[in-house]
């Protein structure tokens, strides 16, 4: 039993220190970004978050169809949520990395698409596909580009592309109205 106890304690040893050793190699190759100006974060997540509020969906002709709520979180997180409350309901949150603006969309196709767009043209916000996680087929559909138009303070339109593999597969414009 004696003869035991220091092989168990030398293994103990090598093995904290192997711990130590991989949690200090791994937090030198965490990737790092450039903090966006005041600027950039204004004409992006400044934007978005002037959101803040109730949404009704106007279809085509001019007919209110559910709503979107816009919720801000902390200052660098807004949260949409589209179609609250039907078996449709997908939830949206944009927040800064680096630069960019990301869109994660949690889709009622149960896979999430992060998109990324690296300013406002004009204003319009333009985010194309980065990933696609929980994505279990090739032929599986996943939105992969939306276009945030802002038309005045209470009307805004988003544009949604969504894809089969590389290819589009349906491309749907939602104008939606501020709730007074």
């Amino acid at each position: 039993m004696k003869s035991i106890a220091p092989v168990a304690i030398g293994l103990i040893a090598i093995s904290l220190a192997a711990c130590q050793t991989s949690s200090k190699s791994s937090s030198s190759s965490t990737p790092v970004v450039q903090a966006a100006t005041a600027q950039e974060k204004q004409a992006t997540i400044g934007r978005v978050k002037s959101l803040a509020g109730t949404w009704n969906h106007v279809n085509d002709k001019g007919e209110s169809h559910g709503q979107t709520v816009f919720a801000v979180g902390g200052g660098n997180t807004v949260r949409e949520v589209m179609f609250p409350g039907t078996t449709h309901e997908m939830t949206n949150m944009y927040h800064m990395d680096g630069t960019s603006i990301v869109c994660t969309h949690y889709c009622a196709m149960g896979n999430q698409p992060r998109m990324k767009a690296t300013g406002a043209e004009g204003e319009t916000i333009v985010f194309k596909l980065d990933r696609v996680s929980n994505l279990r087929s090739a032929d599986e559909e996943y939105m992969g580009e939306m276009w945030l138009t802002f038309k005045d303070p209470n009307t805004i339109q988003e544009r949604w592309m969504s894809f089969k593999g590389d290819k589009v597969s349906s491309d749907m414009t939602f104008t939606l109205t501020r709730a007074q």
